[in-house]
């Protein structure tokens, strides 16, 4: 490949990994890639699981922002992979909107006692269920769905793409700019080299892990200026967090 089409790709890889992700659990092909075209139309990245067992798998591989699930699945029902990802503490809070023929309010309550967040009967327009995504994601997931970030003293607005830190600008780069947003995203929450990589850098970059420990240097940089409290937490053989608490 051309050093332009690495470029490229590169590019692609990291706007996509800075889309919020959604995960559809349903065995139908032709509603899966109605919703496939119309999510993606909406500006998320889509994965697809065929039957529940296949879904734990790729919550755990790679955890999504947000949980399409149909009740009626192959090998496992919608209920229990919702009751079972509920249990998990990589997506314990993950939210889950429940995508079902049931109609009953018997069968709306057992979904929402499993754990799910929203429910959606069948058929159901895709631009409603858009919406609804959006709503769920600004009501669980707020930093999803605003075009602003804040934590601590730290602002972050994704749309000039400008920082401010106690009233002063932050002069960041594209990557250190794509790795602030990641952890404001997730405060608090630790994340390896490797996840970084992913998520930041994309999964079809080859980027080795020690340059992470770069960027997060740079990053401290432009953030901390010469007096301000350090908030990238390093946590030993884990990896980092933005995280305010003295510890």
């Amino acid at each position: 490949m051309s050093v332009a089409g690495t470029m490229a790709s590169r590019r692609d890889s990291q706007t996509s990994s800075m889309k919020p992700s959604v995960l559809i659990v349903e065995d139908e092909t032709a509603l899966v890639e109605l919703l496939r075209y119309n999510l993606e139309q909406s500006g998320f990245k889509v994965v697809v699981a065929g039957d529940g067992e296949e879904a734990l798998a790729a919550a755990q591989e790679d955890v999504p922002d947000i949980i399409l699930l149909d009740w009626m699945l192959p090998l496992m029902s919608g209920i229990e992979v919702c009751r079972q990802l509920r249990r998990q503490t990589s997506t314990a809070n993950v939210p889950i909107i429940m995508l079902t023929a049931r109609g009953e309010e018997g069968d709306r309550i057992r979904g929402l006692d499993a754990g799910a967040d929203d429910y959606v009967s069948k058929p159901f327009s895709p631009t409603e269920l858009v919406a609804r995504i959006r709503a769920v994601l600004r009501r669980i997931r707020p930093a999803l769905a605003d075009e602003a970030l804040s934590y601590a003293d730290i602002v972050m607005d994704l749309v000039a793409h400008r920082v401010i830190r106690a009233g002063k600008p932050v002069h960041l780069g594209p990557t250190e700019f794509r790795l602030l947003r990641h952890f404001m995203e997730h405060p608090g929450r630790v994340f390896s080299r490797e996840q970084l990589l992913d998520s930041v850098w994309g999964k079809d970059v080859y980027v080795e892990a020690r340059t992470v420990d770069v960027h997060i240097r740079r990053l401290r940089m432009a953030l901390n200026g010469e007096s301000q409290a350090d908030l990238i937490r390093t946590v030993r053989a884990a990896g980092y967090a933005l995280d305010s608490t003295p510890g």
